[in-house]
Protein backbone atom coordinates (compact mmCIF):
# COMPACT_ATOMS: atom_id res chain seq x y z
CA UNK A 1 0.00 0.00 0.00
CA UNK A 2 1.14 3.39 -0.86
CA UNK A 3 2.17 5.65 2.18
CA UNK A 4 -0.05 8.69 2.20
CA UNK A 5 1.40 12.18 1.49
CA UNK A 6 1.49 15.19 3.51
CA UNK A 7 1.76 17.98 2.61
CA UNK A 8 3.13 21.35 5.39
CA UNK A 9 0.14 23.90 5.35
CA UNK A 10 0.49 26.74 2.68
CA UNK A 11 0.95 29.46 5.28
CA UNK A 12 3.28 31.64 2.95
CA UNK A 13 1.09 31.63 0.39
CA UNK A 14 -1.84 32.66 2.85
CA UNK A 15 0.37 35.52 3.84
CA UNK A 16 1.16 36.53 0.56
CA UNK A 17 -2.57 36.25 -0.44
CA UNK A 18 -3.46 38.75 2.27
CA UNK A 19 -0.77 41.27 1.69
CA UNK A 20 -1.46 40.93 -2.32
CA UNK A 21 -4.68 42.40 -1.19
CA UNK A 22 -3.97 44.97 0.54
CA UNK A 23 -1.42 46.00 -2.06
CA UNK A 24 -4.53 46.25 -4.51
CA UNK A 25 -6.05 48.74 -2.43
CA UNK A 26 -3.11 51.14 -1.92
CA UNK A 27 -0.25 50.32 -4.82
CA UNK A 28 -1.52 48.29 -7.65
CA UNK A 29 -3.52 48.67 -10.76
CA UNK A 30 -6.98 49.53 -8.12
CA UNK A 31 -5.79 51.93 -6.34
CA UNK A 32 -4.44 53.53 -9.79
CA UNK A 33 -8.22 53.27 -11.05
CA UNK A 34 -9.84 54.57 -7.63
CA UNK A 35 -7.56 57.52 -7.46
CA UNK A 36 -8.08 58.56 -11.33
CA UNK A 37 -11.49 58.61 -11.02
CA UNK A 38 -11.34 61.14 -8.71
CA UNK A 39 -9.23 63.43 -10.74
CA UNK A 40 -10.32 66.08 -13.65
CA UNK A 41 -9.80 64.07 -16.42
CA UNK A 42 -9.11 67.15 -18.39
CA UNK A 43 -5.96 68.43 -16.56
CA UNK A 44 -4.90 64.75 -16.38
CA UNK A 45 -5.12 65.14 -19.86
CA UNK A 46 -3.17 68.33 -20.42
CA UNK A 47 -0.44 66.65 -17.94
CA UNK A 48 -0.13 63.50 -20.37
CA UNK A 49 -0.09 65.18 -23.15
CA UNK A 50 2.73 67.43 -22.09
CA UNK A 51 4.89 63.94 -20.59
CA UNK A 52 4.01 61.50 -23.17
CA UNK A 53 5.02 61.20 -26.59
CA UNK A 54 1.93 61.71 -29.21
CA UNK A 55 2.57 58.55 -30.90
CA UNK A 56 2.83 57.05 -27.11
CA UNK A 57 -0.84 58.08 -26.64
CA UNK A 58 -1.76 57.20 -30.06
CA UNK A 59 -0.65 53.59 -29.50
CA UNK A 60 -2.14 53.01 -26.15
CA UNK A 61 -5.65 54.44 -28.22
CA UNK A 62 -5.12 52.22 -30.59
CA UNK A 63 -5.51 49.33 -27.58
CA UNK A 64 -8.23 51.72 -26.07
CA UNK A 65 -6.13 52.28 -22.99
CA UNK A 66 -6.02 55.19 -21.03
CA UNK A 67 -2.22 56.91 -20.70
CA UNK A 68 -2.23 56.99 -16.90
CA UNK A 69 -2.07 53.13 -17.01
CA UNK A 70 1.31 53.47 -18.56
CA UNK A 71 2.93 56.57 -17.44
CA UNK A 72 3.14 58.79 -14.63
CA UNK A 73 2.53 62.33 -13.73
CA UNK A 74 2.70 65.00 -11.22
CA UNK A 75 -1.51 64.96 -10.74
CA UNK A 76 -1.76 61.05 -10.07
CA UNK A 77 1.41 61.18 -7.87
CA UNK A 78 0.50 64.34 -6.06
CA UNK A 79 -3.13 63.19 -5.50
CA UNK A 80 -1.84 59.55 -4.64
CA UNK A 81 1.61 59.86 -3.41
CA UNK A 82 2.07 55.50 -3.36
CA UNK A 83 1.13 55.15 -6.71
CA UNK A 84 5.22 55.73 -7.13
CA UNK A 85 5.13 52.43 -5.73
CA UNK A 86 2.71 51.26 -9.03
CA UNK A 87 4.67 52.75 -11.44
CA UNK A 88 8.22 51.45 -9.68
CA UNK A 89 6.53 48.24 -10.10
CA UNK A 90 5.34 48.10 -13.46
CA UNK A 91 8.61 49.60 -14.53
CA UNK A 92 10.15 46.25 -12.98
CA UNK A 93 12.40 47.94 -10.75
CA UNK A 94 13.08 46.79 -7.08
CA UNK A 95 12.56 48.85 -4.06
CA UNK A 96 16.23 48.57 -3.38
CA UNK A 97 17.50 48.82 -6.87
CA UNK A 98 15.02 51.99 -7.22
CA UNK A 99 15.82 53.88 -3.83
CA UNK A 100 19.23 52.43 -3.06
CA UNK A 101 21.75 54.80 -2.88
CA UNK A 102 24.15 52.67 -4.69
CA UNK A 103 22.03 52.39 -8.36
CA UNK A 104 22.68 55.67 -9.67
CA UNK A 105 19.36 56.29 -9.73
CA UNK A 106 19.09 58.97 -7.20
CA UNK A 107 15.32 59.15 -5.95
CA UNK A 108 15.69 58.02 -2.54
CA UNK A 109 14.77 61.27 -1.42
CA UNK A 110 10.94 60.41 -2.60
CA UNK A 111 10.96 57.22 -0.97
CA UNK A 112 7.96 58.23 1.47
CA UNK A 113 5.59 58.74 -1.30
CA UNK A 114 5.72 55.11 -1.35
CA UNK A 115 6.04 53.62 1.91
CA UNK A 116 4.22 56.15 4.01
CA UNK A 117 2.20 58.48 1.30
CA UNK A 118 3.61 61.53 1.85
CA UNK A 119 5.02 63.68 -0.90
CA UNK A 120 7.65 66.32 1.36
CA UNK A 121 6.94 69.73 0.45
CA UNK A 122 10.97 69.52 -0.13
CA UNK A 123 10.82 67.23 -2.86
CA UNK A 124 8.05 68.19 -4.49
CA UNK A 125 9.66 70.66 -6.74
CA UNK A 126 11.25 67.76 -8.42
CA UNK A 127 8.24 65.43 -9.50
CA UNK A 128 8.01 66.84 -12.83
CA UNK A 129 11.26 65.62 -13.54
CA UNK A 130 10.39 62.15 -11.54
CA UNK A 131 7.56 61.59 -13.57
CA UNK A 132 9.76 62.54 -16.74
CA UNK A 133 12.20 59.70 -16.18
CA UNK A 134 9.48 57.29 -15.35
CA UNK A 135 7.69 58.10 -18.37
CA UNK A 136 10.76 57.84 -20.16
CA UNK A 137 11.74 54.41 -19.22
CA UNK A 138 7.40 53.67 -19.80
CA UNK A 139 8.17 54.85 -23.77
CA UNK A 140 11.25 52.11 -23.65
CA UNK A 141 8.98 49.80 -22.14
CA UNK A 142 5.66 50.42 -24.44
CA UNK A 143 8.40 50.38 -27.52
CA UNK A 144 9.05 46.73 -26.30
CA UNK A 145 5.58 45.69 -26.16
CA UNK A 146 4.39 46.66 -29.45
CA UNK A 147 3.29 45.15 -31.79
CA UNK A 148 1.54 42.72 -29.75
CA UNK A 149 -1.79 43.93 -28.26
CA UNK A 150 -0.94 45.80 -24.48
CA UNK A 151 -3.59 45.35 -22.15
CA UNK A 152 -4.74 46.42 -18.88
CA UNK A 153 -4.36 42.73 -17.37
CA UNK A 154 -0.82 42.73 -19.31
CA UNK A 155 0.03 45.90 -17.36
CA UNK A 156 -1.41 44.42 -14.55
CA UNK A 157 0.50 41.02 -14.69
CA UNK A 158 3.86 43.22 -15.04
CA UNK A 159 3.09 44.83 -11.49
CA UNK A 160 2.94 41.44 -9.76
CA UNK A 161 5.87 40.00 -11.83
CA UNK A 162 7.85 42.40 -9.73
CA UNK A 163 5.67 42.44 -6.36
CA UNK A 164 6.28 38.46 -6.28
CA UNK A 165 10.30 38.83 -5.39
CA UNK A 166 9.65 41.62 -2.93
CA UNK A 167 6.85 39.69 -1.05
CA UNK A 168 9.63 36.95 -0.73
CA UNK A 169 12.30 38.37 0.03
CA UNK A 170 10.03 40.17 3.36
CA UNK A 171 8.87 36.76 3.86
CA UNK A 172 12.80 35.50 3.73
CA UNK A 173 13.57 38.73 6.47
CA UNK A 174 10.31 37.91 9.02
CA UNK A 175 11.63 34.54 8.80
CA UNK A 176 14.96 35.84 9.86
CA UNK A 177 13.42 37.67 12.70
CA UNK A 178 11.49 35.42 13.58
CA UNK A 179 14.78 32.88 14.18
CA UNK A 180 16.68 35.38 15.92
CA UNK A 181 13.69 36.16 18.03
CA UNK A 182 13.34 31.94 18.71
CA UNK A 183 17.20 31.74 19.91
CA UNK A 184 16.59 34.96 22.09
CA UNK A 185 13.54 33.16 23.88
CA UNK A 186 15.48 29.82 24.35
CA UNK A 187 18.34 31.65 25.98
CA UNK A 188 15.65 33.90 28.13
CA UNK A 189 14.25 30.00 29.23
CA UNK A 190 17.45 29.45 30.34
CA UNK A 191 18.43 31.96 32.17
CA UNK A 192 15.25 33.72 33.54
CA UNK A 193 16.20 32.18 37.32
CA UNK A 194 19.36 34.65 37.59
CA UNK A 195 17.97 37.30 35.68
CA UNK A 196 17.83 40.67 37.66
CA UNK A 197 16.15 42.75 34.19
CA UNK A 198 14.19 41.37 31.18
CA UNK A 199 13.36 43.55 28.68
CA UNK A 200 12.57 42.50 24.99
CA UNK A 201 16.13 43.11 23.49
CA UNK A 202 18.09 42.85 27.06
CA UNK A 203 18.64 40.48 29.84
CA UNK A 204 20.72 41.12 32.41
CA UNK A 205 21.67 37.86 34.46
CA UNK A 206 23.73 37.46 37.72
CA UNK A 207 26.66 34.90 37.74
CA UNK A 208 27.52 32.96 40.79
CA UNK A 209 30.21 35.74 41.90
CA UNK A 210 27.93 38.30 41.58
CA UNK A 211 28.52 39.98 37.66
CA UNK A 212 26.29 40.84 35.68
CA UNK A 213 25.54 39.31 32.12
CA UNK A 214 23.95 40.97 29.45
CA UNK A 215 22.29 38.99 26.90
CA UNK A 216 21.17 41.15 23.93
CA UNK A 217 19.83 41.71 20.40
CA UNK A 218 22.72 43.13 18.00
CA UNK A 219 23.24 44.69 14.67
CA UNK A 220 26.06 42.34 14.15
CA UNK A 221 25.97 39.52 15.29
CA UNK A 222 22.36 39.15 16.30
CA UNK A 223 23.08 38.01 19.71
CA UNK A 224 25.59 38.95 22.30
CA UNK A 225 26.82 37.70 25.84
CA UNK A 226 29.08 40.20 27.31
CA UNK A 227 30.07 40.60 30.78
CA UNK A 228 29.94 44.02 32.64
CA UNK A 229 33.52 45.07 34.34
CA UNK A 230 32.67 47.66 35.47
CA UNK A 231 29.89 50.60 34.13
CA UNK A 232 32.07 50.92 30.86
CA UNK A 233 34.34 47.92 30.09
CA UNK A 234 32.47 44.90 28.97
CA UNK A 235 34.66 41.33 28.46
CA UNK A 236 32.83 39.97 25.14
CA UNK A 237 31.93 36.39 25.62
CA UNK A 238 29.30 34.83 23.09
CA UNK A 239 28.38 35.77 19.23
CA UNK A 240 25.95 34.57 18.12
CA UNK A 241 24.74 34.41 14.48
CA UNK A 242 21.33 33.13 13.33
CA UNK A 243 20.88 31.59 9.76
CA UNK A 244 16.78 30.82 9.69
CA UNK A 245 16.41 30.11 5.91
CA UNK A 246 14.85 26.43 5.15
CA UNK A 247 16.51 27.10 1.84
CA UNK A 248 19.47 24.21 2.05
CA UNK A 249 20.84 25.11 -1.65
CA UNK A 250 21.52 28.58 -0.15
CA UNK A 251 22.82 27.42 2.89
CA UNK A 252 26.53 28.19 2.17
CA UNK A 253 26.02 31.43 1.08
CA UNK A 254 24.08 31.90 4.56
CA UNK A 255 27.27 30.81 6.03
CA UNK A 256 29.80 32.60 4.52
CA UNK A 257 27.31 35.44 5.81
CA UNK A 258 28.04 34.39 9.76
CA UNK A 259 31.61 33.90 9.19
CA UNK A 260 31.97 37.40 8.28
CA UNK A 261 29.83 38.74 11.16
CA UNK A 262 32.06 36.36 13.56
CA UNK A 263 35.33 37.79 11.75
CA UNK A 264 34.64 41.19 12.93
CA UNK A 265 33.40 39.78 16.51
CA UNK A 266 36.66 38.18 17.04
CA UNK A 267 38.23 41.25 16.05
CA UNK A 268 36.23 42.91 18.84
CA UNK A 269 37.65 40.36 21.50
CA UNK A 270 34.68 37.60 21.96
CA UNK A 271 35.90 34.27 23.07
CA UNK A 272 32.63 32.30 21.55
CA UNK A 273 31.11 32.48 18.40
CA UNK A 274 28.39 30.12 17.77
CA UNK A 275 26.16 29.87 14.37
CA UNK A 276 22.42 28.55 14.08
CA UNK A 277 21.04 27.31 10.96
CA UNK A 278 18.14 26.39 10.23
CA UNK A 279 18.40 23.36 7.64
CA UNK A 280 17.23 19.68 8.12
CA UNK A 281 20.76 18.40 7.52
CA UNK A 282 24.23 20.18 7.19
CA UNK A 283 27.90 19.01 6.27
CA UNK A 284 30.18 20.33 9.52
CA UNK A 285 33.10 19.72 7.98
CA UNK A 286 32.30 21.16 5.13
CA UNK A 287 30.45 24.26 7.15
CA UNK A 288 33.33 24.33 9.34
CA UNK A 289 35.68 25.33 6.63
CA UNK A 290 33.29 27.90 5.40
CA UNK A 291 33.46 29.42 8.34
CA UNK A 292 36.46 28.78 10.24
CA UNK A 293 35.56 31.38 13.14
CA UNK A 294 32.16 29.52 14.22
CA UNK A 295 33.42 27.61 17.12
CA UNK A 296 30.14 25.74 17.20
CA UNK A 297 26.97 24.79 14.85
CA UNK A 298 23.31 24.38 15.92
CA UNK A 299 20.19 23.41 14.78
CA UNK A 300 17.44 25.62 15.09
CA UNK A 301 15.32 22.85 15.33
CA UNK A 302 17.39 20.65 17.45
CA UNK A 303 17.55 23.70 20.03
CA UNK A 304 13.77 23.56 20.27
CA UNK A 305 13.82 20.25 21.30
CA UNK A 306 14.46 20.34 25.20
CA UNK A 307 15.38 16.38 24.66
CA UNK A 308 17.97 16.95 21.87
CA UNK A 309 21.66 16.34 22.66
CA UNK A 310 22.17 19.95 20.69
CA UNK A 311 19.92 21.43 23.41
CA UNK A 312 22.03 20.34 25.99
CA UNK A 313 25.14 21.07 24.74
CA UNK A 314 24.01 24.50 24.08
CA UNK A 315 22.50 24.94 27.85
CA UNK A 316 25.96 23.29 29.87
CA UNK A 317 27.63 26.12 27.20
CA UNK A 318 25.31 29.35 28.07
CA UNK A 319 25.28 27.97 31.75
CA UNK A 320 29.15 28.00 31.79
CA UNK A 321 30.35 30.68 29.91
CA UNK A 322 28.12 32.86 32.03
CA UNK A 323 29.26 31.55 35.12
CA UNK A 324 25.45 30.52 36.04
CA UNK A 325 24.28 28.07 38.57
CA UNK A 326 22.22 25.59 36.83
CA UNK A 327 18.15 25.70 37.99
CA UNK A 328 16.77 24.16 41.06
CA UNK A 329 14.96 20.97 39.53
CA UNK A 330 10.88 21.23 39.35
Amino acid sequence: MTAPIHFPPPRLQLGFARTLQHLRESVLQPALLNTVSALAIEELDRQLAAFVPAADLATLARFGLRAELLFAVPLVLTANPRLLGYYRLLLGYSQKEFYGRDKGFQVSKFQAMETQGKLNPAVAPALPALCAACCGAAATLLAGLSPRPVTSALLDDLTLLTVGPQLRGGANNQRGTDGIAEVFDLLRALVAHAASTIEPRCMVVTSATGRPFLIEFAADPDIIIREAMDSQHYRNVVAIEVKSGTDVSNIHNRIGEAEKSHQKARQRGFTECWTVVNVLSLDLAKAHSESPSTDRFYSLSALSDRASPEYADFRRRVLSLTAIPAPPPL
